[in-house]
């Protein structure tokens, strides 16, 4: 049916046969000029009724995103009329013979990326979506970065095993996806959220190093970055440590980084401790492209009288501010700033200005003493026009108010630059909404000290760690618990009783007492990876058939209602909604 495609046709390729879709149509007076679009690229077809009658009504007929295939000449374009923003735009061809081998309904949105399209509409027309210039480059980026990884993982003696998709529902972190069983009515398999605990059984098997391209799935909310279904690289090695999965996965994300973008990034990737992270940005994900970090400013008001700082600090507390720079605000757009520091906790916002005599206009600078001005704008390294932003509260909340303005006014010098970044030494716990201790990564990572963990678990450390490119996590890992007793005191922390975790993991708990090798391992998923070095800001734009934000397939029309007999097969039954 064709001999090249768009993308291998040179001056020189004298008689071809192409097959693809009419991306446009141009009639110049009996003349007809078609763009040709295959999967590698577009080239401009020339049809001469006059030199070929039999072409004329075939021709005429034609219309945007037909399917047809041809046979003719490559010719050097006439001269004035190369198009230099075609990789192809020298040539064209000439064509012989033309054949539609399918018709085209009317579209319902123009295959363009200069035409703005709703994303329900796109999404019920995926197919049709992924014609689009910039979607159809999605997914050879995907396809690239994915091959690169393979290739990568295979040259390090890494094993791709496959794990299951039907298994037990265990608690980690989100909620289960469960299936039915028909054959035992009443009992669920969960999809799982991840790997974690077979790739853990796979290192007490005996494999050294394990790999996989994984499907996980979360019944969580779907967001920008987060997906109910989604792609993640899997990795653990056997007999390792921190260090060593570092030094595998470096490797395989600048593969990936290299295949897209065609430049490979610099390793070792840069490192930071997790309390580092926080102090400076207020986050465990820092974009480190540009600075504007958050200072500590408690020194400076240590013995103040204003009330809200003072009271933060009686408390335990801590006051910290950004200098956000030259900005021209509104009253209404720092009360605004306001209302966002309240809706993430914080009791309230202080705001400054910074006059041109180098004095403080705010509400709250009547309160502050004349040392405490001078201090303040020395620490912020502050200057006239300059907004400063302070919260006194506690340092979680501080910092993720000021982390969120500093993404707020902070810009990088470049947004085509990758700053890839190891966030460590994560807490083994942290606090949930009603005060309760939840494991920060999940269950089954490695304290640094057991004795520190179950004495003093609130500040107690993990040998866990993230991988952040440019303020997005791309993914974590950690090193594994391999001793049993040391996972029966983990859970007891958690408020798991021997009973309850003897019910869940009894059966992973067993495996822990047959020998198991120190382990560790990571997950980078694979949709922000793509999405980053695609510089695209949603994830659903990198993935061949997503959700919507609510988790519906506009495509389909999953999720559906299905019938009374196959719910009677699964012994189940639908109660009536309020």
């Amino acid at each position: 049916m064709r001999t090249h495609r768009v993308e291998d046709l040179a001056e020189d390729s004298s008689t071809v046969r192409l097959a693809g879709w009419v991306d446009s149509r141009r009639d110049h007076g009996g003349v007809i000029f078609y763009d040709l679009r295959d999967s590698s690229g577009m080239v401009q077809v020339v049809v001469d009724p006059d030199a070929n009658p039999e072409l004329a009504e075939v021709a005429h007929s034609i219309r945007l995103e037909y399917c047809i295939a041809i046979a003719g000449t490559v010719r050097p374009r006439p001269e004035g009329t190369v198009n230099p923003d075609m990789a192809t735009g020298a040539i064209e061809v000439a064509v012989d013979e033309l054949t539609v081998l399918s018709a085209s309904d009317p579209l319902p949105f123009q295959i363009d990326d200069r035409v703005d399209v709703d994303e329900a509409k796109r999404l019920e027309y995926r197919y049709l979506d992924l014609r689009r210039p910039q979607m159809a480059a999605n997914l050879k980026a995907r396809s690239k970065a994915v091959s690169a990884i393979r290739r990568q993982m295979d040259d390090m003696g890494f094993m791709e095993v496959e794990t299951p998709t039907l298994i037990r529902s265990t608690p980690e972190g989100a909620r289960d996806l469960l299936v039915p069983s028909r054959l035992r009515h009443g009992d669920f398999y969960a999809l799982p959220q991840s790997p974690q605990l077979f790739k853990q059984l796979l290192m007490i098997s005996g494999v050294d190093r394990y790999y996989q391209i994984a499907r996980c799935y979360r019944d969580e909310d779907t967001r920008a970055d987060r997906q109910i279904e989604f792609t993640q690289l899997d990795i653990e090695g056997a007999f390792w440590g921190q260090d060593d999965v570092l030094a595998a996965i470096e490797p395989a994300v600048a593969a990936a980084t290299e295949a897209v973008r065609g430049v490979r990034p610099q390793t070792p990737f840069a490192r930071m401790t997790w309390q580092e992270s926080m102090d400076r940005f207020g986050t465990d994900k820092p974009d480190t492209r540009f600075g504007m970090e958050l200072v500590d400013l408690s020194t400076a008001f240590a013995a103040t009288e204003f009330k809200a700082f003072s009271g933060a600090l009686a408390g335990g507390g801590v006051v910290r501010g950004i200098n956000a720079g030259p900005q021209e605000l509104a009253r209404s757009g720092l009360d605004g700033l306001v209302e966002l520091a309240q809706e993430k906790g914080a009791k309230g916002l202080v705001w400054m200005f910074v006059e041109d005599d180098g004095s403080l206009r705010s509400p709250v600078a009547k309160f502050l003493g004349d040392e405490e001005k001078v201090s303040l704008v020395k620490m912020l390294g502050a200057s006239q026009g300059d907004l400063l932003l302070i919260v006194a509260d506690t340092a979680l909340v501080a910092g993720a108010v000021l982390g969120d303005l500093r993404l707020r006014f902070g810009k990088p010098d470049s947004h085509d630059e990758l700053q890839y970044l190891w966030v460590v030494d994560f807490p083994v716990f942290e606090h949930t909404s009603s005060g309760e201790l939840a494991p920060a990564h999940h269950p089954f990572t490695a304290p640094v000290d057991v004795e520190e963990m179950a004495t003093d678990p609130a500040n107690a450390a993990s040998k866990a760690y993230d991988l952040v490119v440019n303020g997005v996590e791309l993914g974590s890992g950690s090193v594994r618990i391999h001793d049993p007793e040391t996972q029966r005191k983990v859970f007891e922390v958690l408020g798991i009783s021997n009973e309850s975790a003897e019910a869940k993991f009894g059966w992973f708990m067993e495996a822990l007492r047959y020998g198991t090798p120190p382990h560790a391992g990571f997950a980078v998923g694979i949709d922000r990876l793509v999405s980053i070095l695609q510089n695209e800001e949603n994830i659903r734009q990198v993935m061949p058939f997503p959700k919507t934000q609510s988790g519906a397939d506009p495509l389909t029309g999953a999720p559906t209602r299905v019938d009374d007999a196959q719910l009677a097969e699964l012994g189940i039954k639908l109660v009536a909604e309020d």
